[in-house]
């Protein structure tokens, strides 16, 4: 699940930066998803738990 929310969300914030090393592309990430807003995080899991309580069937998003 997390292909599908943390990652568009963070390369979206990163696209068209360059990193010198390896390490400031870890913190740059690392700044990201510490920056998402707690509600966004609770998005989140409300899916992943509809998703499993309704056995991996599709659903619409609210």
């Amino acid at each position: 699940p997390n292909d599908f929310f943390t990652f568009p969300k963070i390369k979206n914030r990163l696209r068209g930066q360059r990193f010198q090393s390896p390490e400031e592309a870890v913190d740059a990430f690392k700044n990201v998803v510490l920056d998402l807003p707690a509600n966004e995080w609770n998005k989140c899991f409300e899916n992943w738990f509809e998703c499993i309580n309704l056995r991996g069937e599709y659903f619409e998003k609210q």
